[in-house]
């Protein structure tokens, strides 16, 4: 802790040596003050074409990163739960072997049920017909 206030001080004093060597300098006029500028600016409409230009390619190239992004979280996301989903059924079988049996039983359809299915089958059936008879004239 000592330490880096120890060299924070030291650079400030250094930072302020500095500055008043150049403050020096100026008072007693050996250096020019000239206004210079480093580099130029471009007109406000130029800005305001380049940052819209910029930012609309930034925002297709950020939007297709996100969209890459989850759908390759997705992916992963669905093997790891086919994996974990097996790893539990085996648990789930290793400690409940007789639960197998039961579910492997297939369960017998109403009769009221199949009837009724039986009748679609066979309404499906003749409107096919229907329809073949239809378009051979």
């Amino acid at each position: 802790m000592y330490i880096i206030l120890i060299i924070f001080f030291i650079s400030l004093i250094g930072i302020s040596a500095m500055i008043g060597k150049k403050l020096i300098l100026l008072k007693n006029k050996k250096i020019e003050y000239t206004e210079r500028i480093l580099f130029k600016i471009p007109n406000l409409d130029e800005i305001k074409n380049i940052t819209a230009k910029n930012s609309k390619r930034y925002g297709y190239i950020i939007l297709v990163k996100i969209i890459r992004f989850y759908i390759r979280t997705s992916i992963l996301l669905k093997y790891i739960y086919a994996i974990t989903k097996k790893k539990i059924k085996n648990i789930y079988y290793k400690y409940f072997p007789y639960k197998i049996k039961e579910k492997n039983k297939k369960n017998e359809v109403s009769k009221f049920l199949k009837m009724i299915s039986d009748y679609k089958h066979k309404i499906k059936n003749i409107k096919d017909k229907i329809v073949e008879e239809e378009n051979n004239y």
